[in-house]
């Protein structure tokens, strides 16, 4: 899916950490605190986002509320994944990563694979 552009990230940050769907002009006002961005634009990158998978959108009156359909953690996966692919060597990457992470990462790691092993054992 490729990563996001600067725009999609922040309209994704923002989804992100609300509780509640969005609306295109709640999300307008917390952009343009940084930088000024016109109503038609956030509109125009959130339905992209919603044709790429990123959000879901539900009516609200005359207009939509915008919801994550997939986590900052599916996004990180996917970015990890395609940051592997262009390795000609993806084990010897994975090694070096490993090796860059702290012990509780280290741990979660352990554990998710363990996890993973686990489910292939059961099919």
């Amino acid at each position: 899916m490729g990563a996001l552009g600067e725009l999609e990230a922040d309209i994704m940050a923002l989804v992100w950490r609300g509780d509640e769907p969005m609306s295109v002009r709640a999300l307008t006002d917390a952009l343009n605190g940084s930088r000024p961005l016109a109503y038609t634009t956030v509109m125009t990158v959130a339905e992209r986002l919603r044709a790429k998978g990123w959000l879901s959108r539900e009516k609200d009156g005359r207009s939509y509320r915008y919801r994550a359909a997939r986590s900052a953690e599916d996004y990180t996966a996917e970015l990890m994944e395609q940051a592997l692919e262009t390795s000609a060597d993806r084990a010897s990457a994975l090694v070096r990563f490993v090796d860059r992470l702290d012990a509780d990462e280290a741990a979660a790691l352990w554990e998710a694979l363990r996890r993973s092993h686990e489910r292939e054992g059961e099919h």
